[in-house]
């Protein structure tokens, strides 16, 4: 089980975009990485094809996992990830800072 999914919201904890807060569009197991919505813009020059037009378009970049916080359901605020199974057997994800469960 992976401690930041898809969907999450996250805050940025180092770099450029630092205290900014997105979700996550897209998780990249194998490199560390995930794109956050509005986080790490970049701006690229692409060139004409049939689907795109050509010109400087702004999209986002990939950024480190390590530099991701999760936000607590209750403040707000970024917080480390732990885990508990509940008695049911099921293992949730929970919000160091809080206690809180994150996914139910």
């Amino acid at each position: 089980m992976q401690k930041i999914k898809t969907g999450d919201k996250v805050v940025v904890l180092t770099g450029r975009d630092k205290g900014r807060t997105g979700e996550i569009v897209k998780m990249m197991p194998k490199d560390d990485k995930a794109v956050v919505r509005g986080v790490n813009l970049v701006r690229r020059h692409q060139k004409q094809s049939a689907q795109t037009e050509a010109g400087i378009i702004t999209k986002e970049a990939p950024i480190h996992v390590s530099n991701l916080a999760l936000v607590d359901p209750k403040d707000g605020k970024p917080t480390r990830v732990g885990f508990r199974v509940l008695e049911d057997g099921k293992k949730v994800r929970v919000a160091k800072r809080s206690g809180e469960v994150i996914d139910g």
